[in-house]
C-alpha cells in the first residue's frame, strides 16, 4: 500500500501542534517525516532532539527522521530516547555506514539509508541486506520546494528490481519535489512511501492535500 509521510519542515511552526493533529487525526498518515539539519552537511540548521522529543508527547505518529549531518553515528542514541521510529542517515556522512546502521537496530528503530542524487544507488547495495528503509532523495539535500530530479527515477526502478530479485525487506521511500504532477511517477517505478512538505502544508488544507495525493498515486 502506498502511504504518504508529510514532512513537518513545511509545517506552521507557530501552530505545530494542531498541524501534526489534524494529519493524525483527519488523515490516512502513519508517518511523520523530520529532517534534522546541521548546517555542514547541507547549508541549512533545522530542528532537534529537545524539538523531537517535545513534539513526541502528543502524537502516536511513526517519526520517519532523517539525519541531514555529518557524522551522524555521534546522535544515534541520543535520537533513540527524543523519541525516533526510523532513523536514517548518509551513506556520503558516515565513514562507517555499516557499524552505524547496525547500531541503530540494536537500539530497536529501524535503520534506514539515503543518498544524495549524484551518489549512484549502487553504492548502497553492500548494505541492503541490512536495512528497513531506503530513501531516494529526489532533490539535493538542504532546502524545501525544489523541483524533482528526474534521474532518481532509475534508482527508484533499481532498488524496485533488486528487492523482488534478491528478497530484501526495506520500504522504498522518495523524497523532494513530491507532488500531484510527479507522485504518480515515483509511485509507477517502485515508490511505497513519499515524503511531501509543501504539497501537503499549504493554504488549501492538509486533509484535502494528502486525499488528492493519494488519489494521485491510483
Amino acid at each position: 500500500m502506498i502511504k504518504i509521510a508529510p514532512s513537518i519542515l513545511s509545517a506552521n511552526f507557530a501552530n505545530i501542534e494542531k498541524d501534526i493533529k489534524t494529519v493524525e487525526n483527519d488523515t490516512s498518515c502513519e508517518y511523520l517525516h523530520i529532517d534534522v539539519m546541521d548546517g555542514n552537511f547541507v547549508p541549512n540548521i533545522s530542528i532537534g532532539q529537545p524539538f523531537i522529543k517535545s513534539i513526541r508527547k502528543i502524537t502516536s505518529m511513526k517519526f520517519d527522521v532523517h539525519l541531514m549531518v555529518e557524522k551522524p553515528e555521534r546522535y544515534i542514541e541520543d535520537f533513540k530516547k527524543c523519541g525516533a521510529d526510523i532513523l536514517t542517515i548518509h551513506f556520503e556522512s558516515c565513514v562507517h555506514l555499516h557499524r552505524a546502521l547496525e547500531h541503530i537496530k540494536s537500539l530497536g528503530m529501524k535503520a534506514g539509508v539515503t543518498l544524495n542524487p549524484s551518489t549512484p544507488i549502487e553504492m548502497l547495495k553492500p548494505v541492503l541486506d541490512l536495512v528497513d528503509l531506503v530513501l531516494v532523495m529526489s532533490v539535493n539535500p538542504g532546502f524545501g520546494g525544489q523541483s524533482f530530479i528526474e534521474s532518481s527515477i532509475y534508482k527508484i526502478e533499481m532498488l524496485s528490481k533488486w528487492k523482488k530479485e534478491y528478497g530484501y525487506n526495506y520500504i522504498i521511500e522518495v523524497d523532494g519535489g513530491i507532488n500531484e504532477k510527479t507522485i504518480k511517477k515515483a509511485v509507477d517505478a517502485g515508490a511505497e512511501l513519499l515524503v511531501a512538505g509543501s504539497a501537503v502544508f499549504n493554504e488549501k488544507g492538509i486533509k484535502e492535500n494528502v486525499e488528492n495525493l493519494e488519489k494521485m498515486c491510483r
